[in-house]
């Protein structure tokens, strides 16, 4: 596997790469790349941090819901033994 794969981009490969830092070097500079990729960084860290944290909400809700709803149900053995 010599390319990245992308959902919406295709197959990229090292040209393709190398064509895209030079087009985003010719259009801010090389004393903007640095604040540039700062802020990404930034952007993705918080980004991955509110995943996470998303993730881990839906999980804590979603097992005390498994808990209750058994704990709400008549057991059926239990119905069946008093008829």
């Amino acid at each position: 596997m010599d390319k990245l794969t992308c959902a919406f981009l295709g197959r990229i490969g090292l040209p393709e790469l190398i064509l895209i830092l030079v087009i985003i070097l010719l259009l801010f500079g090389a004393k903007k790349l640095p604040e540039i990729a700062k802020s990404l960084g930034i952007g993705l860290r918080e980004f991955k941090k509110s995943v996470n944290d998303i993730t881990s909400d839906t999980q804590e809700n979603a097992k005390p819901e498994e808990n209750s709803d058994a704990a709400s149900k008549p057991d059926a053995s239990a119905k069946h033994n008093k008829g």
